[in-house]
């Protein structure tokens, strides 16, 4: 996953069980205070910085109709209230506010989503351009290669005959009856290999936590990050006779904008992209990115612990609509299962402090939330990529994210080991990491989907389990072949920490 393509790449490493202290004065979710009341004081401090939390309450309507009284006593204005799974996304600028809201009968818990202050959304224009773009001479010997039936720019696609992907086309493009969700950056959506497949229907920005259907509100702006763009082409570009094909090029994409044009995923954003995709026909979410400004959310911790549980009651209603929830596993190198793992990148929006984690305890949102799936880095020489994450019992399976063609270089004629996609503005370019990694997944599971449409998330999850290639272990690994061991593979060929259950196979999804 990335956020704005590098912030995936976190320094995680994380030891056992610690948060952040500074917020521990507070009540812990569902501890009971002193009076446990309905009221507040009266008089509340507003002049503090203007903060985003999440409320997530208890019991049905009538309780939530009550929080919502006290949430404006306690200097709270409510921005949306997804009270069909009892989240309120709240702005307030009272200081003690998560504090005292938590005091009230009702509440479960309530965190502030962020430590930097909302800060008013910049003018931004309509187009953004790439890092890594495919150069003109390289587009032209690309198509000059291509085969009868291949897109011009398919021949560098090394990634698609590494899932099968282009033995699955033969068969079938996928179901225009699937909708895959990309909730990340925006989705340049007059991209000439997007339009024939988007989903205008399935999207909205919920960068403020209330989706926005204003048309064209899920694009990038000028100076936004490309990343979703890209990841909505691996997906479904079109097979349609210009540039790339996507994994599942039949099938419908939408784009949800959660990312602030600062690159930030926060939790209210996150929440309203999972309840917008459940409620507007999306069969498959992806998810290439982890939600700011915690690597880790540690349940301990009283403002963390409610960004959680808001994600839990998010995913699980998507979920139980159908959808599947796919997601990135970081680009730290580093073992989730683990013991302990360092992390001295938290909070990212303010001043980072080190802390030590256990990640039972402290989990990396979304893709460590129950019921996601979570993907791990190959490159082109089918090995874990140099840079993904990793663990035993967290990672479930594992697709090609693309890694240094000094690691792993692709046969010809593809020429770099990275990931060719969609950019904004109708153009092509290379990225690499877990994130993409994530959209060949989804891609899988939008195939799955289009082939058993009446299945159910966990059935479709079982499916795409089941017919993962197994791949063993890779040890010794030193990818860089320094002579130095850079990770230690552990499990068995059907489900270790490099591969999960294996490498996605997009040709059994439609042949089953």
């Amino acid at each position: 996953m990335a956020h704005l393509g590098s912030r995936r790449r976190r320094a995680l490493a994380l030891p056992a069980g610690l948060a952040l202290t500074a917020s521990l004065g507070f009540l812990p979710a569902g501890s009971a205070s002193a009076a446990q009341a309905d009221e507040v004081p009266a008089a509340v401090v507003t002049d503090g910085p203007k903060l985003s939390y999440v409320v997530n309450v208890k019991g049905g309507h009538g309780t939530a109709t009550s929080v919502k009284k006290a949430i404006a006593r306690a200097g709270g204005s409510v921005v949306i209230a997804y009270d069909q799974i009892g989240v309120i996304v709240v702005h307030s600028q009272n200081p003690d506010f998560a504090k005292t809201i938590r005091q009230v009968r009702g509440v479960a818990s309530a965190g502030a989503t962020r430590t930097a202050p909302i800060a008013p959304a910049p003018a931004s224009d309509t187009a953004i351009g790439s890092e890594s773009p495919l150069t003109a001479q390289a587009a032209k010997t690309a198509a000059a290669l291509a085969d009868a039936g291949q897109d011009p720019l398919e021949p560098l696609q090394w990634d698609l005959p590494a899932i099968k992907a282009d033995k699955a086309h033969e068969k079938t493009l996928g179901s225009k009856k699937v909708t895959v969700a990309v909730i990340d950056t925006g989705v340049d959506d007059t991209h000439p290999d997007l339009a024939p497949n988007f989903d205008a229907a399935a999207s909205a920005n919920c960068v403020t936590g209330k989706p926005d259907t204003t048309p064209g509100s899920w694009r990038p702006a000028a100076n936004e990050s490309d990343h979703g763009t890209h990841v909505a082409g691996t997906i479904a570009a079109a097979k349609n006779g210009i540039g790339i094909t996507g994994v599942a090029p039949g099938v419908k994409v939408s784009g949800i904008k959660v990312a602030t044009t600062d690159g930030f995923f926060y939790t209210e954003a996150v929440v309203c992209g999972f309840v917008w995709a459940a409620e507007h026909g999306v069969d498959v979410t992806n998810n290439s990115y982890y939600t700011d400004p915690w690597l880790f959310n540690c349940k301990n911790d009283a403002d963390q612990g409610a960004l959680v549980e808001a994600h839990r009651r998010a995913i699980g209603y998507a979920e139980r609509k159908g959808v599947v929830s796919v997601a990135a596993a970081g680009n730290s190198r580093t073992d989730l299962a683990a013991d302990e793992i360092p992390d001295a990148t938290s909070p990212n929006d303010t001043t980072p402090v080190e802390r030590v984690i256990n990640p039972r305890e402290c989990l990396d949102i979304p893709t460590q939330i129950p019921g996601v799936v979570t993907v791990s880095a190959l490159g082109a020489k089918n090995l874990k990529s140099s840079y993904s994450n990793y663990g035993l019992g967290v990672i479930d399976i594992s697709a090609p994210g693309g890694d240094s063609t000094l690691f792993q270089k692709p046969d010809a004629p593809a020429v770099d080991g990275r990931i060719l996609s969609t950019l904004p503005g109708g153009k092509y370019g290379y990225k690499a990491g877990t994130s993409m990694a994530s959209p060949h997944v989804a891609g899988v599971v939008a195939l799955i989907k289009s082939r058993h449409p009446h299945a159910s998330a966990a059935a479709v999850k079982a499916l795409l389990y089941a017919e993962a290639d197994d791949t063993a272990c890779t040890n010794p690994y030193d990818i860089d072949g320094d002579g130095t061991v850079d990770a230690v593979c552990e499990g068995s060929t059907r489900d270790n920490s490099f591969y999960g259950t294996g490498v996605a196979d997009a040709l059994d999804a439609v042949r089953r």
